[in-house]
């Protein structure tokens, strides 16, 4: 029923991007991954690239007419630079424009779309109250007033016109997504191969994460489930404190480890306005995706990281060190 259908994905070269087309072609789904280089020539069967240019707004309209469903996971890392003003403006940009270009391509192109799953993000949410510390953040619940629960609110309803045209409309919150040579976990790794773990701030913030073949396969459950609609929490069933989770860490790649402490302080110094989501502990509920019948295989940290096999990459980070 859904094999012969065509995936095209905003984002596609990005880390959740190439890891959810591995899922889609494993799976036989045909995916066309939208790329601002012209001429990108795929070698992969059911794999093709099209042109698009956020700053010309163009999208090309053969790959749209071709598509039956967008997965829309386009927008410039939240991590990788410090959030000047220019950066808090690109940030905001490249969600709210890109999904601004897609209604405005869909309303202008004969198309057969009938499903959009697009990303948001857990930074909806604020630091944890009374209620979110036991049951968790849900989807109903009042955007933060900082600067990514601002930017989450104008992503998600940059879409929102999607309703209007017919078009289901999944969005999903994403937590820490947890990925052996990208993202955060890449980064808490760097230290950790030389035996350091590292605490920031007192370490009992709680970091709702998802392991990144559960945020694929929950993307997959969406596209064959045509029930599901709307706002969706994408993090794990069980959130860690950044102590716990460092340490889990520590002790899959060394046998013996020293933590570390970052205070607060430094990290303002260090990250300015982003120290605020590094120590903002907001624990995320996944009950409704649960609710919704998506099952995790990797509901644990544990689990998450013994699938990862990170005490392999360590020993390669090892060998190639030697080399």
């Amino acid at each position: 029923m859904f094999k012969d259908k065509v995936l095209l994905i905003t984002g596609g070269t990005g880390m959740i991007g190439e890891s959810l087309t591995n899922t889609l072609l494993e799976k036989g789904y045909q995916v066309i991954v939208l790329t601002r280089k012209l001429n990108q020539i795929s070698t992969r069967l059911r794999l093709s690239f099209a042109h698009w240019n956020l700053e010309t707004g163009y999208i090309d309209p053969t790959a749209l007419a071709a598509a039956d469903i967008i997965i829309h996971l386009a927008g410039e890392s939240v991590a990788t630079k410090r959030w000047s003003t220019k950066r808090k403006k690109e940030i905001l940009d490249s969600r709210v424009h890109s999904g601004h270009l897609l209604i405005k391509s869909l309303k202008e192109t004969n198309h057969h779309v009938h499903t959009v799953i697009a990303a948001s993000a857990i930074g909806w949410y604020g630091p944890d109250t009374p209620t979110s510390k036991l049951n968790g953040f849900n989807e109903s619940d009042p955007v933060d007033t900082h600067f990514l629960g601002s930017t989450c609110k104008a992503w998600e309803e940059a879409l929102h016109p999607l309703g209007n045209m017919g078009i289901r409309l999944i969005q999903l919150r994403i937590g820490i997504v947890l990925h052996k040579s990208a993202g955060a976990l890449a980064e808490f790794m760097k230290p950790a191969k030389f035996g350091i773990a590292t605490i920031l701030g007192n370490g009992q913030q709680m970091v709702s994460w998802i392991h990144v073949l559960d945020l694929c396969n929950m993307m997959l459950f969406a596209i064959e489930h045509t029930s599901i609609k709307g706002i969706y929490n994408a993090v794990a069933p069980e959130p860690v404190s950044n102590k716990q989770l460092v340490y889990t860490l520590s002790k899959k790649m060394t046998k013996y480890y020293l933590p570390i402490v970052v205070p607060s302080f430094v990290l303002k110094l260090m990250l300015g306005e982003m120290s605020i989501e590094v120590l903002k502990s907001a624990k995320v509920s996944s009950a409704k995706i649960q609710t919704a019948g998506f099952d995790f295989s990797y509901p644990t940290i544990e689990s998450a990281l013994d699938q990862l096999e990170i005490h392999q990459v360590l020993l390669k980070l090892l060998s190639f060190q030697h080399q």
